[in-house]
């Protein structure tokens, strides 16, 4: 098939192409810049746009003879922009995609979402139907593109929504980074009790919840929570992290609260100087908001089998790390 995959040049994007790439497919990456090792996806045999979403006549030029699209596009750790810019990407960006998907007459839409349109758990493991409480304007514009994707399911379009959990693994250059950094280092300053749960993804399990999801029929008009089969404490993923990279690590504890406010007054300084603060809430928000879910719905409907345990996804992703010189 010809399948689009927007946001085709991040990390998850990435190694959705290389996968469809393998299975045979024809594969077109859009994207709004050059990714890391973006070169890599043109000499697999990708058709790589550089591109935005919110432009209607680049999305109507990607989507020429397309069947399956997998919208990953969107607005993630821009700190430095309006919140108009995340509803224009998030939002109205889905939206264009999945007008032109309309037109196009593609089979099947797959939706990439989050799982903090939950926010915190209150009572873990969450599912997809506990309740909708995203944290900050990226979660909200995530959910709130949702009821777009369902919209143009009852206009005769299948379409399935993925909430992945927190993705990692080879090929990521900063959302674990931060972690294998300060671990690597020997220090990991712990900001609360430790004992906050974490739901790790490791990225091949991602990129099968979307192979799975792209096939006809299969979790047409829901949303599934994604993630790997196991959640942990946030100062045990620091200790498995640690044990992944060989490295002995001490994890003294600090009150949290304080953190929390210099959180707040550091985004709400930066933000007027368009610089990106040290420090900001969604960061802090991992030392106090439990994410620990339930996946039995995609294992049920979408034949979804997590095989990779948090040890071996995090030793593969500390010997990256080495290889491509982070650490």
């Amino acid at each position: 098939m010809k399948i689009l995959v927007t946001g085709g040049t991040g990390f998850t994007g990435k190694a959705l192409v290389r996968r469809l790439l393998d299975d045979g497919h024809q594969v077109v990456a859009l994207d709004f810049q050059e990714g890391l090792k973006t070169q890599e996806l043109r000499d697999w045999g990708a058709e790589v746009v550089i591109g935005t979403v919110t432009d209607k006549e680049v999305v109507d030029r990607c989507m020429t003879g397309v069947e399956v699209v997998h919208h990953l596009a969107a607005a993630f750790r821009q700190l430095n922009v309006p919140n108009s810019y995340y509803w224009d990407v998030n939002v109205e960006g889905t939206r264009n995609v999945l007008e032109a998907a309309r037109r196009e007459n593609v089979k099947k839409f797959v939706y990439c979402s989050t799982c903090g349109v939950h926010g915190n758990v209150d009572t873990p493991p969450g599912n997809e139907e506990s309740p909708i409480n995203a944290a900050d304007y990226y979660q909200q514009t995530k959910y709130e593109a949702e009821p777009i994707v369902k919209e143009y399911q009852q206009k005769g379009m299948e379409t399935t929504i993925l909430r992945p959990a927190a993705i990692y693994g080879p090929g990521d250059p900063e959302r674990f980074f931060m972690i294998f950094k300060r671990v690597n280092k020997g220090m990991f300053p712990m900001f609360g009790n430790g004992k906050t749960l974490y739901h790790p993804l490791y990225i091949d399990h991602l990129v099968d919840a979307h192979v799975l999801a792209q096939e006809p029929g299969k979790g047409v008009g829901e949303a599934y929570l994604i993630a790997d089969e196991e959640y942990i404490e946030i100062e045990t993923l620091v200790q498995k992290t640690a044990a992944a990279l060989k490295v002995d690590v001490k994890i003294p504890h600090f009150p949290v609260t304080p953190v929390i406010i210099v959180g707040h007054i550091c985004e709400k300084v930066c933000k007027p100087f368009k610089i990106t603060p040290p420090i900001f809430p969604r960061r802090v928000d991992w030392y106090r908001q439990n994410r620990a879910f339930s996946i039995d719905k995609a294992k049920r409907d979408l034949g979804y089998a997590p095989h990779i345990s948090i040890d071996e996804g995090l030793r593969r992703t500390a010997a990256w790390y080495r290889e491509e010189g982070y650490l």
